[in-house]
């Protein structure tokens, strides 16, 4: 039995990881591209740049996505072990642990307060960032807080619970036995949609 959440309506969790670490222009012109179907020109208008340049911009875009796309199917065993390794790890607040379960270079750390309450605004990329500020987050609630896991669109995930209420959805990505995205909801209007979980059988 698992809860399944819907935290994120347009995209997935592993192409948002990935689309975050573009630079902001190249995000705009993958998205116009790819996503509208725009032409060059009329990018270029958007993004105020020549046509040539965003062809450019589009082609390292692309890259860069086909780089840090899912590189094939997870089993759910290997799921499995690594999403337990990180909640043991996020429960002892081991900084070591945590270093051992994330994808060195890969692992991406998105936040999501929505503007709202406070939360990490900017992608945090590679294990010994990610792992420190996580070490150093948890450590501050280790006492007030508890740990559920469940399922959140598709992907496992952690709820934090603080003096009974949910803080915080942690969905967790993992590719080659190793955590490479982490998505930490904290906006209060997409955790208020915890209230509607849904119980499947899996």
């Amino acid at each position: 039995m698992a809860e399944d959440v819907e935290l994120a309506d347009s995209l997935s969790m592993a192409m948002l990881l990935v689309l975050e670490t573009l630079t902001p222009t190249e995000r705009a012109v993958f998205v116009l591209r790819e996503v509208f179907g725009l032409g060059y020109e009329e990018i270029a208008e958007a993004v105020d740049k020549n046509a040539a340049s965003v062809r450019q911009i589009a082609h390292r875009a692309r890259e860069h996505v086909a780089a840090r796309r899912p590189r094939g199917a997870v089993s759910r065993a290997e799921t499995k072990d690594a999403f337990e390794a990180f909640q043991r790890a996020v429960e002892t607040g081991d900084l070591q642990q945590l270093l051992d379960v994330l994808a060195p270079d890969d692992v991406v750390f998105l936040g999501d307060g929505g503007g709202v309450v406070q939360a990490v605004r900017l992608p945090i990329v590679g294990a010994d960032k990610v792992g420190r500020l996580l070490a150093a987050g948890l450590g501050r609630i280790a006492t007030t807080m508890s740990l559920r896991p469940a399922q959140v669109n598709g992907c496992p995930a952690l709820l934090l619970h603080l003096d009974g209420e949910i803080d915080t959805v942690i969905a967790v990505r993992v590719d080659d036995g190793l955590i490479t995205g982490l998505y930490a909801v904290r906006n209060p209007a997409k955790l208020s949609r915890m209230e509607h979980e849904t119980t499947l059988s899996r």
